[in-house]
C-alpha cells in the first residue's frame, strides 16, 4: 500500500488517493463522455493498492496513464497527458518570461519591487533571477498547503520571501560598543577596538554593512551619540599630546577638563592652557565633522549584497547631553544639512532624533539647541525624522536622567518604521534585537467579500470571524518560518551572532540559534484600513466618526488577536503597520482582478499605507493626527505618521516644530515631514522651486523629484513601482 508520495520538491507528504480522483476527473470533464466517478476511483484504488510504501508524483501521474489507456476510456488518457504538458509549459514559460523581463531591464513591478535596489545592474538582475526563483521554491517546498492558498488568493503576503530559504533575520539595532570596545571579527575580516573618532565612525559603517549581508533588512544604531562621545573625549587628548610636542609642555592634567561644549572659537587673545584647549577643541571639532561626512558619504557609498544596495540603515540619537555626546549630534546634522558631493541630500543613513521632555524637546532642556538645529536640518534635508520618547507606550519605568546607559532604556526605531521593545524572554530593549520575519494581512480583501451582506451589524460580524481565520493563517505562517530559521547555525552568521544579537555570544559556532532566537519579534501587519472601512460602511476613518470608531474597533481587535499568539506560541508576536513598497499595488491588482473596479476600494493602483487617511484626503495636520495617533499605541511592532508640506521649508523650520508639537499632542510615536525637493539627476544640484525643469548649474533637464516612499527617501522616482507612483501622484498638502 502506497503511505507516502514525493513531491517534486522533494518533500514527503501522505497519500491521498483522492487526488488521482479529482486529476482523472478533470481530463474527463473536457472530453465528449464527461466525468466517470466509478472509473476514476476504480484506478485510484488500484494504484493505491500497489505494493510501494511511497512514489514519487511522477510515478503515479505515469501509473494513472497506463491504467487510462487499458480501459475504456482512451480519449481521457490522451487528455490526461495534454494537461501534464501544459503544466510543465506553463511552469517552465512562467519563469521565462519573468527572466525575459528581467534581462531587457524593463521598468515594471518586478524589477521595481525595492526602490532601493537598481535591479537594471548586473548585480541587481543577479538578486532579481534569484529572487524570483527563490519564491516559487518557498511556495512548492516551504509553506503549508492552508497558508499557501491564503498567499496565493491575496489574503496574505509573506514579507522577503526569496530570502525564506536562507534563514535569515529581518533586522537589529547594533550594539556598536561591543563592536567599539572589542574589535570587528568576522570570516577574514578583523579590526582592533577603536581609538580615536575616525575609526569609530568607520566601524559603526563597516558593522551595518558586513551584517546588512547576514540580514534581509535593515540596520540600525540605536544611540549613534552615545556610543561615539567617548571618542571625541579620547580625540581631543590625542591633539593635546600632539600640542605636547609642539608646545614642550605636558598637558597630562588636562586630558580630563571639564569641558561645557565642543565648540570651535578664533584663538587671538588666549594664551597657556587656555588656548591649548580651545585649540584641541577646534582640531576634534574638525576631525569629529569630518569623520560625520566620511559616515554619511559612506553609507551613501558601500554596497551590500553582492555589490548591489547601499545599506538599508538607520541611526538615532538626541538624548545624550554629555559635551562629547552634543559634539556628536552637532556634526552629524553639520554634515546633514551641507549634504553630500556637490550638495546632494543623502538618503541614508535614515537619521532619527529622540525626542524627550526634560532632555531634547522643551526650552529649558540641555539639548533643545540642537533639537531646534534639527529641525532647521530636516526642514531642507527630510532628515531627521521624529521618535516620541514621551509617548505613553514609549516610556520605561527604568530610565533615570542619572544613569550614563540610560539609552538602554530608550526605545529605537527603524527609519522605515519597525520597532522592537517589549519582551517576553529578554530585557526590555531594542538593543542587539530586532525583527525575525513578518506577513501582512489583506484587510481589504475580506470586507470585499461581505460587502453584499445587507445588514450592517452581520456585514461587520462576519469580516470580523474572516478576519480572525486570516490573523491565525499568519500566525501559523510565521511560526512554520520560526521554526525553520531556528535551525541555522550561528556560523552561518558570523557577526550577528558574534555577540551583536542578544545572547548570541554564549553560542558556540555549531549551535543551532533556537536558544537566541525568540529575542527577536514575529510581526503580523495589516493594509488599507481606509478602502476596508469605504468597503464595510461607505466611508473612511479620516471623513467619518462612525469609520473612526469601526476603525479603532478592528485594529484594537487585531493587536489583542496577535497579541494572544505570544501565549499560544511562546514567541514575541508584535502587531504592525505595514511599511506598504512592492505589495501596495499587488494585493489592488489582485482583488480588482476577480472584483473589478469598486468606486474607493479597488479603483485606484494602490492601496493605503496601513491605518494613514488615504493620501488624496484633504485635511489638516492637526485633523490627520487626531485620526491617526490614536491607532499607533496598537501597532506595537512599528508606525508612521507624516505630514505634507508646501512651499520651500529650507526657510520655515518652524514648520517642522509645530509638527512635532503635534505628535506630542496626539501621543504619536514616530512622524516624519514631506516637502517639495527638486534634484538634477545630473550635477546633484537641489532646490525647492516649484515645476523647476531646467538646472539653473548644468542646463540639465534631467530633473526629479525627491520623494520619500515608506519612511525613507529615495534617489529617483523611477525606480518607484506603478503602485507606489499612483500614490505619490494623489499624495496632497496638508494644510
Amino acid at each position: 500500500m502506497i503511505k507516502k508520495v514525493i513531491k517534486r520538491d522533494g518533500r514527503s507528504v501522505d497519500f491521498n488517493n483522492q487526488k488521482i480522483v479529482a486529476a482523472i476527473l478533470k481530463a474527463m470533464d473536457v472530453t465528449e463522455n464527461g466525468e466517470d466517478i466509478i472509473l476514476a476511483a476504480q484506478i485510484a484504488d488500484t494504484i493505491s493498492k500497489i505494493d510501494r510504501e511511497e512514489l514519487s508524483v511522477e510515478e503515479i501521474q505515469d501509473l494513472v496513464e497506463l491504467q487510462l489507456m487499458n480501459s475504456p476510456r482512451k480519449e481521457v488518457a490522451k487528455r490526461y497527458i495534454a494537461y501534464r504538458n501544459q503544466r510543465n509549459l506553463a511552469r517552465k514559460a512562467k519563469t521565462r518570461e519573468i527572466f525575459q523581463e528581467i534581462i531587457d531591464a524593463q521598468a515594471n513591478d518586478i524589477t521595481r519591487e525595492n526602490a532601493n535596489m537598481n535591479a537594471d545592474t548586473p548585480a541587481g538582475m543577479m538578486m532579481k533571477f534569484a529572487s524570483e526563483s527563490t519564491k516559487s521554491y518557498v511556495d512548492e517546498c516551504l509553506l503549508s498547503e492552508d497558508v499557501r492558498d491564503a498567499v496565493k488568493n491575496g489574503y496574505i503576503h509573506i514579507h522577503d520571501k526569496d530570502y525564506y530559504p536562507t534563514k535569515s533575520l529581518t533586522c537589529i539595532q547594533h550594539p556598536l560598543d561591543k563592536i567599539l570596545e572589542g574589535g570587528l571579527k568576522a570570516g577574514h575580516g578583523e579590526s582592533r577596538p577603536a581609538k580615536r573618532i575616525e575609526t569609530a565612525a568607520v566601524l559603526a559603517c563597516i558593522s551595518m554593512e558586513t551584517v546588512q549581508n547576514e540580514m534581509h533588512g535593515g540596520q540600525a544604531i540605536p544611540a549613534f551619540d552615545f556610543y561615539l562621545a567617548p571618542y571625541v573625549r579620547r580625540t581631543f587628548q590625542e591633539e593635546l599630546q600632539k600640542l605636547e610636542k609642539y608646545d614642550n609642555c605636558n598637558y597630562a592634567h588636562l586630558y580630563d577638563v571639564k569641558i561645557p561644549d565642543y565648540l570651535q572659537h578664533d584663538l587671538t587673545g588666549m594664551q597657556g592652557e587656555e588656548r591649548a584647549i580651545q585649540q584641541a577643541i577646534n582640531m576634534t571639532v574638525g576631525r569629529v565633522h569630518q569623520s560625520m561626512e566620511a559616515f554619511i558619504h559612506n553609507m551613501n557609498t558601500i554596497h551590500s549584497r553582492g555589490g548591489n544596495q547601499v545599506v538599508f540603515s538607520s541611526i538615532n540619537y538626541g538624548t545624550d547631553t554629555s559635551a562629547e555626546g552634543r559634539c556628536i549630534i552637532r556634526e552629524i546634522l553639520n554634515s546633514t544639512y551641507e549634504g553630500v558631493g556637490n550638495g546632494s541630500t543623502a538618503i541614508f543613513p535614515i537619521q532619527i532624533w529622540k525626542k524627550k521632555k526634560g532632555v531634547s524637546y522643551l526650552p529649558e532642556d540641555p539639548n533643545y539647541d540642537l533639537y531646534k538645529f534639527a529641525c532647521k536640518v530636516t526642514a531642507r534635508r527630510f532628515f531627521p525624522n521624529f521618535l516620541n520618547l514621551d509617548a505613553t507606550y514609549n516610556r520605561d519605568e527604568a530610565w533615570k536622567a542619572d544613569d550614563p546607559r540610560r539609552f538602554e532604556h530608550e526605545v529605537a526605531t527603524m527609519g522605515c518604521r519597525t520597532r522592537v521593545y517589549s519582551n517576553k524572554f529578554g530585557p526590555k530593549t531594542s538593543i542587539g534585537r530586532g525583527n525575525l520575519s513578518f506577513t501582512t494581512v489583506n484587510i481589504v480583501r475580506i470586507a470585499i467579500e461581505c460587502m453584499s451582506i445587507k445588514s450592517k451589524e452581520e456585514r461587520i460580524a462576519a469580516f470580523m470571524e474572516k478576519l480572525d481565520w486570516a490573523l491565525e493563517i499568519a500566525a501559523k505562517q510565521l511560526n512554520e518560518r520560526f521554526d525553520f530559521q531556528k535551525t541555522a547555525l550561528k556560523k552561518q552568521f558570523p557577526l550577528l551572532m558574534n555577540g551583536l544579537w542578544l545572547g548570541s555570544d554564549k553560542l558556540e559556532p555549531c549551535d543551532t540559534i533556537e536558544s537566541v532566537l525568540n529575542q527577536g519579534t514575529l510581526s503580523i501587519g495589516f493594509i488599507g484600513l481606509a478602502e476596508c472601512l469605504i468597503a464595510l460602511i461607505g466611508k473612511h476613518h479620516g471623513e467619518s466618526e462612525e469609520a473612526q470608531e469601526l476603525g479603532l474597533r478592528i485594529i484594537s481587535h487585531m493587536a489583542e488577536k496577535v497579541n494572544g499568539f505570544a501565549e499560544t506560541y511562546q514567541h514575541n508576536f508584535t502587531f504592525f503597520a505595514t511599511p506598504a513598497e512592492g505589495l501596495a499595488g499587488r494585493f489592488t491588482k489582485m482583488d480588482r482582478r476577480k472584483y473589478g473596479k469598486i468606486p474607493g476600494v479597488t479603483d485606484k493602483d494602490y492601496y493605503t499605507n496601513s491605518s494613514h487617511v488615504p493620501v488624496y484626503y484633504h485635511c489638516t495636520p492637526e485633523h490627520k493626527a487626531a485620526v491617526e495617533g490614536p491607532y499607533h499605541k496598537y501597532e506595537n511592532a512599528g508606525h508612521i505618521f507624516y505630514v505634507e508640506i508646501d512651499g520651500d521649508a529650507t526657510h520655515n523650520p518652524e514648520a517642522i516644530t509645530s509638527i512635532v508639537d503635534i505628535m506630542d499632542k496626539y501621543d504619536i510615536g514616530y512622524g516624519s515631514v514631506n516637502h517639495n525637493r527638486n534634484r538634477c539627476m545630473d550635477c546633484g544640484y537641489e532646490d525647492a522651486t516649484e515645476g523647476l525643469e531646467e538646472c539653473p548649474i548644468c542646463h540639465s533637464r534631467n530633473i526629479d523629484t525627491l520623494q520619500r516612499i515608506t519612511g525613507y527617501l529615495v534617489g529617483t522616482t523611477s525606480r518607484w513601482n506603478s503602485g507606489k507612483l499612483a500614490e505619490l501622484k494623489d499624495r496632497v498638502v496638508h494644510k
